[in-house]
């Protein structure tokens, strides 16, 4: 078994991911970027040129949050939590994703 194949994500996507990674409590960008590759099982990786655009993005939106904090490691570093107004959208986004996987899935196993 060799090392997992990494795919590129579609448009959107890394936003849902952030906004469900941080629905479980605030963090900092670069605990989001590991988190999602823990749970992937290394098959996503976020580079930083992805990860912290986006996270200016979903600021910009007014879907999550920023706060400056120290780290474990006595560092300061930017948290982000979510809004409730992204929360309301990470309900939108998660039920999007599963339409469009469920229909991808039918046409995938019909032909």
């Amino acid at each position: 078994m060799g090392e997992p194949s990494r795919i590129d994500l579609p448009q959107g996507t890394l936003d849902l991911l952030i906004l469900r990674i941080l629905a479980l409590g605030p963090e900092h960008g670069w605990a989001i970027s590991e988190r999602i590759q823990q749970v992937s099982r290394n098959v996503l990786q976020v580079p930083q040129g992805s990860l912290y655009p986006a996270l200016h993005r979903l600021e910009r939106r007014g879907w999550i949050k920023a706060t400056w904090s120290t780290t474990e490691n006595n560092r300061r570093a930017k948290y982000y939590d979510l809004s409730a107004a992204g929360r309301k959208q990470l309900e939108v986004e998660e039920s999007g994703w599963r339409k469009l996987a469920a229909a991808v899935a039918h046409v995938l196993e019909s032909t």
